[in-house]
């Protein structure tokens, strides 16, 4: 179970055959470049290696219209003249000979991959793709776009595996109307764009485009846009995007399959989006999908340790003291998170010992090598009296005791009561927190009576790996389940987290608490200024 990567040479072939300075930048190299880089970078050969095939006009007709789909394979025995004159009745178009054959292609690379990580073959997968789809409609090329590649997967994946949810996550830095208007009026698939609008005055210059167009009919409030009115977007308003705005909306949604339209224009360097995100953001952002959807990571990484101390060390002594010999396998799972032999681990305490572990892991991480350590306790953990507010630690606690001396560094939230309210308090405090500081490890501590459920538990430990690097040692109560040591394990290994069930929402006084807690802490977390009342992300 690893990635695949869907590709076909012969979607470098159609090219511009006329001067036309708006249609010149869809080449084949931004193509063959991506491809490149993926091969310089050895990601090409650790991934499943599929041959994109041509998409059969069936496939085509999820979405297109007979008429449309008859007229862009007749450009194949069309001149160049013929085919100039065809391109100018449509935006931001040209065709080529080959386009039919490159076009069928690139829808064909989207469905072999919804096939394989459907069938199980692999866990997730990137499809590069030429002409891309997001822009094309039912009867109309647009925008470079000949056939709507992710929403005929979409519908592929409904009709041919019978899927119920899925969302689409389109983070090109123009809008996707063909995807919107194809799916505006459908609950069963929600669609997400963020996109530069600039009030209407950047391509593709349409009103639905806005805030306030959120579908029609059964599909009201399944189509979320967020248009940015300024250029300049980095990586903190983009994860910002994902927390405050996208992720509440598709944990509720619970997708069964996410799919992404990556465009890659709302990253630093380009001179049309003029955003300033970089590379590593887009990274972030694939492992938040990950979360309420079906999709793991890149095989390769190292997994979680739960690995015992081996027999050369000297811990038979310990075994009398349960306490000291859980301690030492905190320390031994510590200490090879630190140098780099796994990226992370579980390890089980016991009750009357979780505390002092927590207290020495920390101690141990700060001296050997951690610069900045985010600490998550959930129950009745201690806090260390003696660790200071250096800029080093943060200490964080959920359903603990409400600190003496709340700063900064050390903040106690109570346990949130409902699905809804868990889910809150993770992505409106939890994770802003942890990106804002930055963290090259953290400890999640459950502590006796922690009062989480296994997906919560889960949920957690899955969504911290982002900000750490991926560096994350958990530490269990030894009375918990077996199963709660396994999902953690899996979670870390990459695997999805379980499904949180129903939605529900948040209790007013566990908004309340919320609401007052991040207005506390705002001035020293610009990641928690992000959904204020003066504006969420992109209000300027």
């Amino acid at each position: 179970m690893g990635t695949a990567l869907v590709y076909h040479e012969d979607m470098t072939a159609a090219r511009l055959l006329w001067d036309d300075p708006e249609c010149e930048i869809e080449c084949p190299e931004r193509l063959t470049t991506a491809l490149e880089r993926l091969q310089q970078r050895g990601l090409e050969q650790r991934c499943l290696q599929l041959a994109a095939r041509e998409a059969s006009e069936a496939e085509l007709g999820l979405v297109h219209s007979p008429e449309y789909v008859a007229l862009v394979r007749g450009t194949q025995a069309l001149g160049t003249g013929e085919l100039q004159t065809l391109s100018g009745q449509y935006d931001a178009v040209y065709f080529h000979p080959s386009t039919f054959h490159c076009a069928r292609l690139a829808v064909g690379a989207a469905l072999q991959l919804v096939d394989a990580v459907l069938a199980g073959a692999v866990r997730n997968g990137l499809a590069l793709v030429r002409p891309p789809g997001h822009h094309s409609q039912r009867a109309a090329a647009n925008g470079f776009c000949v056939f709507n590649n992710v929403a005929i997967a979409a519908r592929h994946a409904q009709r041919q595996h019978g899927l119920h949810r899925i969302l689409i996550v389109d983070w090109d830095v123009h809008h996707g109307q063909g995807i919107q208007y194809i799916f505006e009026d459908d609950p069963s698939v929600l669609y997400f764009s963020w996109h530069r609008y600039e009030h209407g005055r950047f391509w593709p210059y349409l009103r639905e485009s806005d805030a306030d167009a959120v579908g029609q009919g059964p599909g009201l409030g399944f189509t979320v846009n967020l248009p940015w009115n300024q250029v300049g977007m980095g990586n903190a308003d983009y994860v910002a995007a994902f927390l405050h705005v996208l992720l509440p909306v598709a944990f509720e949604f619970n997708p069964e399959l996410v799919l992404v339209s990556a465009g890659f224009d709302s990253a630093i360097g380009d001179p049309e989006g003029q955003m300033q995100a970089t590379p590593e953001c887009f990274a972030h952002l694939t492992q938040l999908l990950q979360r309420p959807g079906v999709h793991p990571e890149c095989p390769g990484s190292p997994g979680p340790s739960l690995d015992e101390p081996p027999a050369a060390r000297p811990h038979e002594a310990l075994a009398q003291d349960r306490a000291l010999t859980a301690l030492g396998k905190v320390l031994y799972l510590l200490d090879r998170i630190l140098d780099g032999q796994v990226s992370s681990g579980v390890a089980a305490t016991p009750a009357r010992a979780a505390s002092a572990a927590l207290d020495v892991a920390i101690r141990r991480g700060l001296s050997h090598g951690a610069q900045r350590l985010l600490c998550l306790a959930v129950g009745q953990l201690d806090r260390p009296p003696d660790l200071t507010d250096d800029g080093r630690n943060l200490w964080l606690n959920i359903g603990g005791k409400e600190a003496a001396a709340p700063s900064m560094f050390h903040v106690s939230v109570p346990l949130p009561g409902t699905t809804g309210g868990f889910l809150s308090c993770v992505l409106a405090l939890v994770l802003p927190l942890a990106y804002s500081f930055q963290p090259d490890l953290v400890l999640v501590a459950l502590g006796p009576a922690h009062g989480l459920r296994d997906p919560q538990a889960a949920l957690l430990a899955a969504l911290l790996r982002g900000p750490a690097g991926g560096r994350v040692l958990a530490l269990v109560d030894e009375e918990c389940t077996p199963q709660l040591v396994v999902v953690l394990a899996r979670v870390l290994h990459g695997e999805a987290a379980p499904s949180l069930g129903p939605a529900s929402t948040a209790s007013p006084e566990d908004a309340q608490a919320l609401v007052q807690l991040r207005g506390h802490l705002e001035p020293r977390w610009k990641m928690l200024q992000a959904a204020s009342e003066a504006g969420g992300p992109g209000s300027g």
